[in-house]
């Protein structure tokens, strides 16, 4: 039987996960802002594909993934109403950083972003979310430019 190795787990720290904007630094997003859901990311599509031939399928990288970013802002903030204003006054925001909640896991850069929607809103007076929706490019599989 083989001994544990006892490998260091590591730590996450919820208050680390935070979203810098390069052009709109008005919009960052840091744990005071923020809901317990906190910062959310998702990709929409794949890494790379598959390309079926008449034998077997050649595998295709893709250039870019679309990211979606979920803000779980709180509306009993000012900052809540801010990004009221920018959905108001422009949707195109920028680039952006995210900081994941790990320090052991590198940052995500995603470009050209914007915000794509907002959550439902409940005016009962018991639910202080304020959920904010953003999509951006991120680039990925950069060896595929290496022309060697």
């Amino acid at each position: 039987m083989a001994a544990n190795p006892l490998i260091n787990q590591g730590v996450l720290n919820r208050v680390r996960g935070s979203v810098l904007f390069i052009d709109n630094p008005q919009l960052n997003v840091s744990a005071p802002f923020l809901g317990k859901q906190g910062i959310s990311t998702a990709p929409e599509g794949d890494v790379a594909g598959y390309i079926g031939t008449m034998t077997g399928a050649v595998p295709s990288p893709e250039p870019y993934l679309i990211m979606t970013v979920s803000l779980h802002l709180l509306k009993t903030q000012s900052f809540g109403d801010l990004w009221k204003q920018q959905i108001e006054t422009q949707a195109i925001i920028g680039d952006l950083t995210v900081y994941p909640d790990a320090a052991t896991l590198s940052n995500y850069v995603y470009t050209n972003c914007t915000i794509k929607s907002f959550g439902e809103l409940n005016f009962a007076g018991e639910d202080p979310s304020y959920m904010v929706t953003l999509q951006g490019t991120y680039n990925i599989n950069s060896a595929m430019f290496d022309l060697n």
